[in-house]
């Protein structure tokens, strides 16, 4: 006789996906963290019109609808000065330029975010497990984490270019 606990399919899948966030070196305490900062958010109260007066058409897809933009088309796969790339949605900063690497996929990428910045959740849109993140105030669509980056956290926060803007130090 068996002495493991008797796991519904539910507990089982809850399990697994957990232990994929911590294997991606993730904290699922996040998306609580990123909630609680958009409970508190003006930018909750923005409508989809208010959004789209607000954006740039592709950068209103990527934000809004978890679009995608075109691979090396984003002028700041060529920055490198000092500063901070912030949601384009509501100026929240995500990442430090000193975070940014080129890791040769067509689109910034980072191996750290600004701590308590960005929220996570589980994408399978297109047939394979994958770790969305989004903005913790605006909760604008981002990008994806991928456990291939730098050291010294082993990440890639592959990130949408029209999402962020930089600001210089």
């Amino acid at each position: 006789m068996s002495t493991l606990p008797d796991l519904s399919r539910r507990r089982l899948m809850a399990s697994s996906a957990a232990l994929g966030l911590l294997g991606l070196g993730l904290r699922p305490a996040l998306a609580a963290d990123a909630e609680a900062a958009y409970a508190a958010s003006p930018f909750r109260k923005l409508s989809e019109a208010d959004w789209k007066k607000r954006l740039p058409a592709t950068s209103f897809n990527v934000l809004r609808h978890e679009g995608t933009e075109y691979p090396f088309t984003s002028p700041l796969l060529g920055e490198h000065r000092k500063g901070t790339f912030v949601c384009l949605g509501c100026e929240l900063p995500l990442f430090k330029s000193d975070w940014k690497y080129d890791s040769h996929t067509g689109w910034p990428s980072f191996w750290k975010a600004i701590y308590g910045a960005l929220g996570h959740k589980r994408d399978l849109s297109i047939g394979m497990d994958r770790t969305e993140y989004h903005c913790a105030r605006c909760l604008g669509h981002q990008g994806h984490i991928f456990d291939d980056g730098p050291q010294p956290t082993g990440l890639r926060y592959c990130n949408n270019g029209v999402a962020v803007k930089f600001v210089p130090a």
